[in-house]
């Protein structure tokens, strides 16, 4: 989601884009495009190239959690051909996580491979109530999640692909850390009503234990390592720690973020 559109923004803008998939004969065509085999199952496939690029976006596929294993390979070939900026995305508050964490562990390493960096560290995605929540909603009406009252500073993956696009194309801010966040925090009450006032249905929200949390990411074929690893970001929301609000978003695309109604209501056919 990021980034697809992350490719479509520097299409437009006019660049040649290079783009990893692991299925990349299933891309779409497009002038200025080409499609490149990347597989976390074999994270040396399609390093060499960036042997091609200037620069370089880096985000781990969702479902995996060892990322530093995955990025690695990338990262060191862009050392290697010293390429002019690297963008990493990894989540908000891994800054705080252990040296050996592997999110953390990738930041690291580009901090200190001498490269010109930025590194984005967006909040939960307002996009997964369409995603990852959407079966609940679909079938029950319900969101069913273990965050509790506490509210999380949402933010629309179109904000993160346009701050990814503004750093990766220009070089204001090299070297810096931006923890990215919708325009206000909210519950997930709040969210409920929402997509109830854009959709027509009565969808409220359920706070469930993380033990049935994890069941429900298992029966919806999360792998298990991975469903352990979102409940336990889900219980640092729960605690508060995704409830602050940040002005990255402007500071570097010049404009607001989106607010989670605007959000709703461009999306409003997810959910009805």
């Amino acid at each position: 989601m990021v980034g697809q559109n992350v490719v479509n923004q520097l299409l437009a803008a006019g660049h040649e884009v290079f783009a990893g998939s692991r299925k990349p004969e299933s891309g779409k065509a497009s002038r200025g495009l080409t499609w490149v085999k990347a597989d976390a199952a074999n994270p040396q496939a399609g390093v060499e190239i960036l042997d091609k690029v200037d620069r370089a976006f880096f985000i781990a596929p969702p479902g995996f959690t060892d990322q530093y294993a995955i990025l690695s390979p990338w990262l060191n070939r862009a050392k290697e051909k010293k390429l002019q900026k690297v963008v990493l995305m990894t989540a908000m508050g891994v800054e705080h996580a252990p040296a050996e964490a592997p999110f953390r562990k990738v930041e690291l390493m580009l901090e200190g491979s001498g490269l010109n960096y930025n590194i984005v560290r967006p909040n939960w995605f307002m996009q997964n109530f369409q995603t990852f929540w959407i079966g609940g909603i679909k079938s029950d009406g319900k969101i069913y999640f273990p965050g509790g009252d506490a509210k999380a500073s949402f933010i629309d993956a179109r904000d993160i692909s346009s701050s990814v696009v503004s750093l990766l194309t220009e070089d204001k801010f090299n070297n810096q850390a931006f923890a990215l966040t919708g325009p206000a925090a909210v519950t997930h009450d709040e969210v409920a009503a929402a997509l109830s006032s854009v959709s027509g249905k009565s969808i409220t929200y359920v706070n469930v234990t993380p033990e049935d949390f994890k069941k429900g990411l298992l029966s919806g074929g999360v792998p298990n390592d991975y469903a352990d690893f979102l409940v336990f970001i889900a219980g640092n929301l729960r605690e508060g720690h995704a409830s602050p609000v940040t002005a990255t978003v402007k500071q570097i695309t010049g404009k607001e973020p989106i607010a989670f109604q605007q959000y709703a209501n461009d999306n409003q056919a997810a959910w009805k």
